[in-house]
């Protein structure tokens, strides 16, 4: 597992990237059994503009109004607190310029159905497709949560390491359990995607999902959207995640970088011209990156006499204790180790972050391995949007031999 989402007419008319005009919409509500209270709406504006409405509902009835440069996924919530972290009684919908309106016999949200919004006609059809899958996922998931919640306390009560431990031992059997599931969504998802390629839902599962694919593939479905469509908000963030994903990809130069080490000495990419380098990106909260370095340990140690580099890039920046003990307890240290650079503030504020190696190399998903030639040029890569470990080993014996 890696640790890390038919209106076709309307779609042309909003998504052109000219139609930067914002058209009115109206949501109503009628919660049968809702209690007379302030219910909260969430949604994307306009470009990077996020908005929250609040209307008064009286008898569960209430009403929003306010205007859209396209269609947008909203959420529609009564506890603003538990709603930040995707609990609480919510309702999930595409939101469209026309005059929709959202029922519920059960004054529960989250089993409301929303009409009027061609979009959120997409929605519904993936959403059965998936029903199948999703039917099967959902205990070893509440099972999951249930547990992580447990560890989450464990950790804030201070409780023996050894206890911990247990916890993510039974943490990584559920993940390892539910994959199949997760494997089988993504399938579903893609077949979706083939069939609506202009569809807003699509576009945005696209968005999602691209970061993980092989660049090929990512490209090819990207194609086959409408350039209308390619103009579309998350249309322009697919093009970007491909670009990211591209300069990662074999073909591209490798991105330079000087970075403090894990032992505060200096370290660039430079300096290993010559050498064929291996970036390693990781993290010690990785259950799979931690997996998987006893082979990584085991390929250093085959091929690092005869020319070979690995450097371990952790997404570590906010907690630098983690990060070094899990260099000690993994013995890693025989080769160097740099934080990616990650700046949360920044990334907050939607602005640059020059120092975060990952966004260089396309990385969005952990493990994720580069490979560099001796001229600085990528030839492999093995993780989110690339081949396997099988494939690494495969190159690695083709370079330096058994």
């Amino acid at each position: 597992m890696k640790y890390s989402l038919i209106a076709l007419p309307f779609l042309a008319l909003q998504f052109g990237a000219q139609a930067q005009e914002k058209l009115p919409f109206t949501l109503t509500g009628d919660i049968k059994g809702l209690p007379n209270r302030y219910v909260y709406l969430s949604y994307t504006e306009g470009d990077k503009e996020y908005r929250t409405d609040s209307a008064l509902s009286k008898n569960g009835q209430f009403t929003f109004s306010g205007k859209l440069v396209q269609p947008v996924e909203g959420r529609l919530y009564l506890d603003k607190n538990a709603a930040r972290y995707g609990e609480g009684d919510m309702a999930s919908f595409f939101m469209e310029a026309a005059s929709m309106k959202l029922t519920s016999a059960t004054g529960r949200l989250k089993e409301a159905k929303l009409t009027g919004s061609k979009s959120q006609l997409d929605q519904d059809l993936l959403t059965a497709a998936r029903a199948p899958i999703q039917k099967k996922l959902q205990p070893l998931s509440d099972a999951f949560n249930k547990l992580n919640k447990e560890y989450i306390a464990a950790i804030r009560a201070k409780k023996p390491e050894a206890t911990l431990e247990s916890y993510k031992t039974k943490l990584d059997k559920l993940k390892d359990q539910m994959e199949p599931y997760y494997e089988a969504m993504e399938k579903t998802d893609k077949t979706f995607i083939t069939r609506h390629p202009n569809a807003y839902v699509s576009a945005q599962l696209l968005r999602f999902r691209v970061s993980n694919m092989p660049l090929q593939e990512g490209e090819a479905f990207y194609a086959k959207m409408s350039p209308a469509m390619q103009q579309s908000a998350d249309g322009l963030e697919i093009k970007k995640e491909l670009d990211g994903l591209r300069a990662g990809s074999p073909g591209s130069p490798a991105h330079e970088f000087t970075k403090t080490d894990i032992n505060g000495k200096s370290i660039s990419l430079a300096e290993f011209k010559g050498k064929y380098v291996m970036l390693d990106f990781w993290a010690s909260w990785c259950g799979p990156c931690r997996k998987g370095n006893p082979h990584l340990k085991e390929l250093y140690s085959k091929y690092s006499a005869k020319g070979f580099e690995i450097i371990g890039i952790s997404d570590d920046d906010s907690n630098h204790e983690a990060w070094k003990k899990a260099v000690n307890q993994d013995g890693i240290g025989i080769w160097r180790h740099v934080l990616r650079g990650l700046d949360w503030s920044k990334r907050e504020k939607n602005l640059p972050n020059p120092e975060d190696v990952s966004d260089y190399y396309g990385i969005h998903s952990l493990p994720t391995k580069i490979l560099i030639d001796p001229n600085g040029v990528i030839i492999g890569r093995y993780g989110g949007g690339g081949e396997d470990d099988e494939a690494m080993n495969k190159k690695l014996k083709e370079i330096f031999g058994a």
